[in-house]
């Protein structure tokens, strides 16, 4: 039995992201996500300009004059949301941590998906896989979706990108549309609530974006599948606020470090180090040729998401 407040939860991020797909995303769903081929539709008349391989030569015979095929695409797809679940997603600065955001982002997209009568499926993920629903259509479906990216308790804190997709790897046997909803954290540059309080990653984190392992896994995934990256951050990742002296805990490692936030070059320094690590997540999502898209805990969604949208959808028209 669902507790009352968790079924109103995931009610409001159904009233939220349903107004937000129904009035502006749909369309553009449709747009940018191709299918799997094309399909037969029905026979009409020869035009000029039309292609003759595509002649329909038993009706041709039977009308006394040219008749073709017309196809559509198929627009059936499979949508698989891999959704990171390890100890950095814990944290939030703005009043919604980015485990929450990353259930309303999964939302969105579930009720895009769904609404171009496509399947949606699930891979939560940590260091192993958490849990793993198979792709089906219709809101109950989504609805089971969202209520287990936002409630369903870890066995373990670190991050495995490389075992995830491997894992999507064996139970995909089509090509799907495979969504990566994640900081893209691994260890050690992790995030947690220390006592009361929610903390930034360790100022002494290296800025390279993912082991290599991960790389690979990304880099074979997406040989195979269409793989797009969402990155949900928060600015005190970026930026570290003036509070003094911290006593920071890794949440995937359970590290302790004392950090100075008072001092300016402290402060600096970690800037630095993360816009680094960002410019090299960038570079690597570019050299795959992966659409990635970057979303903060602090800013609405909708219009970075349609700008997403708007240029998956030019580059997808322009080769």
């Amino acid at each position: 039995m669902i507790p009352r407040e968790l079924l109103k939860k995931i009610r409001q991020i159904e009233i939220r992201t349903n107004r937000l797909v129904t009035e502006t995303l749909s369309g553009q769903y449709h747009s940018v996500f191709k299918g799997q081929g094309m399909n037969f539709d029905e026979v009409r008349e020869y035009q000029p300009g039309d292609e003759v391989r595509f002649i329909d030569w038993n009706v041709t015979a039977r009308m006394n004059h040219p008749f073709i095929k017309k196809f559509v695409e198929e627009r059936e797809l499979t949508v698989m949301l891999l959704v990171d679940l390890s100890g950095s997603g814990l944290f939030g600065s703005a009043g919604q941590s980015k485990r929450e955001l990353a259930a309303e982002i999964a939302s969105v997209l579930a009720f895009s998906a769904i609404r171009n009568n496509d399947k949606v499926g699930l891979i939560l993920f940590t260091e192993e896989i958490e849990k793993f629903i198979p792709a089906r259509k219709g809101r109950r479906h989504v609805l089971r979706v969202i209520r287990e990216i936002l409630f369903h308790k870890p066995r373990r804190s670190g991050t495995d990108l490389k075992a995830a997709l491997d894992f999507l790897q064996r139970v995909s046997s089509h090509r799907t549309i495979a969504i990566v909803v994640s900081d893209f954290i691994e260890p050690p540059r992790s995030v947690q609530r220390f006592g009361r309080r929610t903390v930034p990653p360790r100022i002494d984190a290296p800025p390279e974006p993912l082991s290599p392992a991960s790389q690979v896994a990304l880099r074979q995934a997406h040989r195979r599948h269409d793989v797009v990256a969402v990155q949900i951050t928060d600015r005190y990742e970026m930026e570290l606020p003036a509070l003094g002296r911290l006593v920071l805990k890794d949440a995937e490692t359970g590290e302790v470090v004392e950090v100075n936030t008072g001092s300016a070059r402290q402060r600096q320094h970690f800037a630095e180090r993360q816009a680094l690590a960002q410019v090299e997540l960038r570079r690597l999502f570019l050299r795959f040729r992966i659409d990635a898209i970057q979303l903060h805990t602090d800013r609405p969604y909708a219009a970075e998401l349609g700008k997403f949208f708007e240029t998956r959808e030019r580059r997808r028209h322009h080769g």
